[in-house]
C-alpha cells in the first residue's frame, strides 16, 4: 500500500473469537455468524462462541487482510501496523495513550451469566498487575459500555438502602450469611446519615457475605431454593427470586446466586445501553451486544464463574455507591445515526441503520474509528478512487480525518467505535 494512500483509505480486518463456555452456542450466535463472515473460518454449531475481539489486545489481536492479492493474507497485525504508523492514530490520541488503540470493540452473545465482576481502576490495575501478572494481564483500566443488539440482562450496581432492608426482611438466607449483628447494622443505618456513613456499612455486610465458607454457602443455597421451591406453589415468585432460580441452574451451590440480591437487575431493549465505570460490580446475564472498552482484560471476579476468584481484592475495591444505573438511550446524529457517549475518554459508539438506497456520511473526526457491519450490504467511500463494497461481518479501520460515506444496495446496519467526541 502507498505510504501517503493509507491515510486515507480503510483498511479491513480480520479479528478473533474467544469461545468461553457462557456463549451461545454457534447456531444461536451473532458471534459465530459475525466471525466467520469476517474470517471465512467455518463456525461449530454445537460449540459456545462468546466474543467477537476488535483491537489490539494481545489476547485477540486484529490482523490486516492483505486485498491486493499479493502477499499471503493476514501477516501484520493491527497493533503492529498502528505502531509503525502513529499518524494514523491523530496527533490528539498519541500524545494522550501513544501508538496504540485506546479503546477495544467486542460483540458479546451471551448464553449464561459471567462472572460477578469489576474492573480495577488505573492505579489498582498497574499494582494488580505487577503482583499477579498471569491473571491480571495489563496494567491499564477498563471502564466499558454494552449496547444492546437483542433483549439484554445485567446484574450492575448496588440496590438502595431501602431495597437492602427489604431484603434483609424478606430473604432469611442472606441474613443467615451477613449475621444478625450485620443485618441489625442495615436496619439501623439511615439515608440521612449521608452516602459517607452508609457506605462502610455496605462494604462490611456485602465483605462478610462474600467470605463465607463454601459448605455455608451451599447449605444456604440449597435451603434458599427449596424454599422458593416450595412459595412459588402458593405465590408468584418476583423477578428476582426468578433470577436467582436460573443462576443456581447455571452455577449451583455458588455465592453468586444469593449475590444477586444485593445488586440491581437491569434490562435493556435493542439500542438501550449501560455504562460501567472502574471499580462497580456487574455481570452480564443474557442477550447479545456490542461493547466497547478502554484496551485491557483485567478482571477481578468474585462469583457465578469457574475462574480465579478473588474476593478480597473485590470487596476493597469497590465504590459501594448505590441505586439503579444510568441508561443511555442515544442522541440522534441524523435519520440514520444515534450516538453513545459514556463519560470516559476512551471511546463512543454509533448505530446506524441505513435503509435501502439510502446515504450516510460519517464526518472525519481526528481520531481513528473501526466499522464494524453486522446486516446488508452496501458501499463506504472514502473520498479516494477505490470505493469498498461492504457486507455483514466485514471490520474496517479508518484512521483520523478520513470522511466515510455509506450508501445501502440493502438495509445495513453497522456500528462506528471511536475516541469519544467530548475528548476533542
Amino acid at each position: 500500500m502507498e505510504e501517503d494512500s493509507i491515510h486515507h483509505s480503510l483498511q479491513k480486518l480480520h479479528c478473533s473469537v474467544k469461545n468461553y463456555d457462557w456463549g451461545l452456542p454457534g447456531q444461536l450466535s451473532q458471534v459465530a455468524k459475525l466471525s466467520e463472515l469476517n474470517s471465512g473460518v467455518q463456525f461449530d454449531p454445537m460449540k459456545p462462541y462468546a466474543e467477537l475481539w476488535i483491537g489490539t489486545h494481545e489476547s485477540g489481536p486484529s490482523f490486516l487482510v492483505n486485498d491486493n492479492g499479493g502477499g499471503d493474507g493476514e501477516t501484520v497485525s493491527l497493533k503492529d501496523w498502528i505502531f509503525d504508523n502513529p499518524d494514523l492514530l491523530g496527533d490528539k490520541v498519541v500524545q494522550k495513550w501513544g501508538s496504540d488503540l485506546p479503546f477495544l470493540f467486542k460483540v458479546l452473545s451471551v448464553g449464561k451469566a459471567l462472572s460477578i465482576q469489576a474492573h480495577p481502576d488505573k492505579e489498582l490495575a498497574r499494582m494488580l498487575h505487577k503482583l499477579h501478572p498471569d491473571v491480571y494481564k495489563d496494567g491499564n483500566h477498563k471502564p466499558e459500555m454494552a449496547l444492546a443488539m437483542t433483549d439484554f440482562e445485567a446484574l450492575c450496581g448496588f440496590i438502595t438502602l431501602k431495597e437492602l432492608k427489604a431484603v434483609i426482611h424478606t430473604v432469611p438466607e442472606v441474613v443467615d450469611l451477613v449475621g444478625a449483628e450485620n443485618a441489625n447494622l442495615v436496619l439501623q443505618t439511615s439515608e440521612q446519615n449521608g452516602e459517607q456513613k452508609v457506605k462502610p456499612v455496605l462494604q462490611a455486610v456485602f465483605t462478610h457475605f462474600m467470605s463465607a465458607s463454601k459448605e455455608i454457602v451451599t447449605d444456604a443455597v440449597n435451603r434458599l431454593i427449596n424454599r422458593l421451591h416450595k412459595e412459588s406453589e402458593v405465590r408468584l415468585l418476583t423477578e428476582k427470586e426468578l433470577l436467582v432460580l436460573r443462576l443456581e441452574n447455571q452455577y449451583p451451590s455458588d455465592i453468586g446466586v444469593i449475590a444477586a440480591f444485593f445488586l440491581n437487575h437491569v434490562k435493556l431493549n435493542p439500542g438501550e445501553a449501560l455504562y460501567l465505570g472502574a471499580n462497580e460490580p456487574h455481570a452480564y446475564l443474557s442477550g447479545e451486544c456490542v461493547e466497547c472498552m478502554a484496551t485491557s482484560d483485567n478482571v477481578v471476579r468474585a462469583g457465578l464463574t469457574p475462574k480465579f476468584i478473588d474476593v478480597q481484592t473485590l470487596c476493597s475495591m469497590l465504590t459501594y455507591k448505590q441505586g439503579f444505573p444510568e441508561i443511555l438511550r442515544g442522541v440522534s446524529m441524523n435519520p440514520y445515526v444515534n450516538k453513545y457517549i459514556p463519560p470516559f475518554e476512551e471511546f463512543e459508539i454509533d448505530h446506524c441503520v441505513l435503509p435501502k438506497g439510502e446515504r450516510v456520511v460519517f464526518p472525519s473526526v481526528p481520531g481513528p474509528s473501526i466499522f464494524l457491519v453486522t446486516a446488508g450490504e452496501g458501499m463506504m467511500n472514502t473520498g479516494s478512487p477505490k470505493v469498498y463494497k461492504t457486507t455483514e461481518g466485514d471490520v474496517l479501520f479508518a484512521p483520523a480525518g478520513t470522511e466515510v460515506s455509506v450508501s445501502s444496495e440493502s438495509e445495513l446496519h453497522l456500528y462506528r467505535t471511536g475516541i469519544n467526541s467530548k475528548f476533542f
